[in-house]
């Protein structure tokens, strides 16, 4: 089965899964009423550690031009609706991720 990954705008939940197996459930911040969280289906396409400025240890880029997952400079963000529409995840978590998924993984993003 492939990995992929569900995004709760609604709940700050980001669920990894193994086909119909939960694997991980990382808390998350989504973006704000301004700039939203896009809804929809995604994939991976690319990744860079340290990015640096704001996106923390890691940035995995959507195929959604300029969206992505990413860590933070910012932790107390996590769980709120702060960002210009990226998923942000606490910087041991975004990496711990980057590492169970390939690029190519879909990304599923709802309320």
């Amino acid at each position: 089965m492939a990995r992929w990954i569900d995004v709760s705008t609604s709940k700050h939940q980001l669920k990894l899964y193994d086909g119909q197996r939960l694997i991980k459930v990382y808390p998350i911040a989504v973006g704000k009423m301004l700039t939203p969280t896009p809804s929809g289906t995604y994939t991976i396409i690319n990744k860079q550690r340290h990015p640096g400025g704001a996106f923390g240890a890691m940035w995995m880029g959507l195929s959604k031009p300029h969206y992505g997952i990413h860590g933070t400079n910012n932790p107390s963000s996590i769980g709120k609706n702060v960002s210009h529409g990226c998923i942000r995840m606490h910087n041991q978590d975004v990496v711990e991720l980057a590492a169970l998924v390939p690029i190519g993984t879909p990304v599923h993003i709802h309320k």
